[in-house]
């Protein structure tokens, strides 16, 4: 456990690494665009625009978001993206709230900056980045937890995410990779215990929209929002939520989730396969990486110099330089990764500054 008040770094995304022209393995998000259908229904409401967004269009994407996860309608939040979803936690008011790390930073951010105080529970690479309910404090009021979490990709069993149910105290699931698991294992959308929050940024290549959703009880959900200001998400965004939700959408992501274990399993096996790299086990549309220690500043460096982004890893508590995530991406992209990975592990430099060659057996790891 944790309770480094440290604010510095948090508020680091994917997003900056991504410069433009670089090959992008920094960012999560699939594709570089929706697909067509799906820009054909956001398009087809550009003509509302000159209309404030409306209620009954809030309901429609409510009711489509229910019927999607056996909720009810008044069970769901439209949201502006998952990120407005975090910046509204400080209106729960908590005494204590616990986020689990490495983790997705936004949530200890958003909270610190509301005044929240904050621990950090630190979940261990020798057990595979488990997560265990006892190591949360009795005391926290609020608990935050992805699942798959972002940047490890642990898919934690579901019963020991429902294990941190405590009388009085909030679980927040963070779930925005869930669609990109396939079966959707271990979502907990459809229960009615935690407080769950969902992104279409991601599967549906919206991060320029900004359109999510939260799933809960309806008294949380209308203390969640209490501090919103008038029509907070978009005409285009509510529709993109509708068009998402709807059976053939599912189904698309569901095909999308399959083919990407099949692209993570294989871009896996292909950077093990590099000399000094060690591939984290996960389950997510992203991979963690290590890196030989004290060289994951200058790897990444080099690999920028080659024209590739990846997302770094030591803004994430408990990771450091030389933890790097890298976004599932198609083979050829992958081939590039690769090639670059193998020149800058082909050589490290020691203190003397002397270039020595690598060894499987005997670099440094």
């Amino acid at each position: 456990m944790d309770h480094a008040p440290q604010h510095d770094g948090l508020r680091h995304h994917g997003d900056v690494d991504a410069e433009p022209g670089l090959l992008d393995f920094a960012v999560n998000v699939q594709g570089t665009g929706p697909p067509r259908w799906l820009r054909d229904r956001i398009a087809a409401v550009l003509d509302d625009l000159g209309r404030y967004p409306g209620a009954a269009h809030d309901r429609a994407a409510r009711e489509a978001v229910a019927a999607r996860h056996g909720r009810r309608p008044d069970e769901v939040l439209v949201l502006a993206g998952s990120a407005e979803g975090f910046a509204l936690l400080p209106t729960l008011r908590p005494r204590l709230a616990a986020v689990l790390h490495p983790g997705f930073t936004e949530p200890e951010a958003a909270l610190r900056d509301g005044g929240v105080p904050v621990t950090r529970v630190l979940t261990s690479a020798t057990d595979g980045h488990r997560l265990r309910p006892a190591d949360v404090p009795a005391g926290a009021d609020l608990v935050v937890v992805g699942n798959p979490t972002n940047p490890t990709g642990v898919l934690h069993p579901a019963d020991d995410v429902r294990a941190l149910a405590a009388p009085g105290r909030v679980v927040l699931v963070d779930e925005a990779f869930a669609d990109a698991v396939p079966g959707e294992t271990e979502s907990l959308a459809g229960e009615p215990g935690p407080l769950v929050f969902r992104s279409l940024t991601k599967t549906w290549a919206l991060a320029g929209l900004r359109a999510g959703y939260a799933l809960g009880a309806p008294d949380l959900l209308a203390r969640l929002a209490r501090t919103r200001p008038p029509w907070p998400v978009s005409t285009p965004a509510l529709e993109a939520v509708i068009a998402c939700c709807e059976p053939a959408a599912v189904a698309q992501a569901q095909e999308a989730a399959a083919t990407l274990a099949l692209l993570r399993a294989e871009q896996a096996a292909a950077l093990s396969a590099v000399d000094g790299v060690t591939v984290l086990p996960g389950r997510a549309p992203y991979l963690l990486l290590r890196l030989p220690d004290g060289h994951g500043e200058r790897v990444r460096g080099e690999l920028r110099e080659a024209g590739i982004a990846v997302r770094r890893g030591d803004t994430f508590p408990g990771l450091g330089p030389d933890h790097i995530r890298v976004a599932v991406r198609p083979a050829a992209a992958v081939a590039r990764l690769v090639a670059a990975l193998e020149c800058s592990m082909a050589t490290f430099t020691q203190p003397d500054g002397v270039k020595v060659a690598m060894l499987r057996s005997g670099g440094p790891r």
